[in-house]
């Protein structure tokens, strides 16, 4: 896996990832960006949201549940001084469906944690990660 970064200009850069894509990364006003895209740590939690929440909606269909919709809620505390790396991180998982079994969503999740996701497992290896769910009838 390669990826690119460029900088565009005062404290925004360009990412480009292997596979063809590109994504803005600036950073706030008071450190000479212009808020025109996300921060870099940010990137970080929605590469990690976007993991584990493909994972689960995988694991679901391969069960047959009727799944509907799957939203991953991240929430992030970081570090008070630096380097302000992250210190917990939770996710909620709201997952709407049709006869949703209880047990397959837990189960999903759980996969997802512990053998699946290598975003969210590569960051417990220094991040108290914690998740739950609901389970939202179609």
């Amino acid at each position: 896996m390669k990826a690119r970064i460029k900088w565009a200009q005062d404290a925004m850069f360009i990412g480009e990832s292997g596979s063809g894509h590109a994504v803005v990364m600036d950073g706030p006003e008071e450190h000479g960006g212009r808020n025109l895209g996300v921060r870099p740590m940010e990137m970080m939690l929605l590469g990690m949201g976007g993991c584990t929440a493909f994972d689960v909606i995988h694991i679901l269909k391969k069960s047959r549940q009727q799944v509907d919709d799957c939203v991953a809620e991240l929430e992030a505390t970081r570090a008070d001084t630096d380097p302000k790396v992250f210190t917990k991180i939770h996710v909620h998982f709201i997952v709407s469906g049709k006869e949703l079994s209880d047990k397959h969503v837990k189960r999903a999740v759980e996969l997802s944690a512990e053998k699946y996701c290598s975003a969210s497992i590569m960051l417990s290896k220094s991040v108290e990660i914690t998740h739950d769910y609901e389970i939202v009838t179609a």
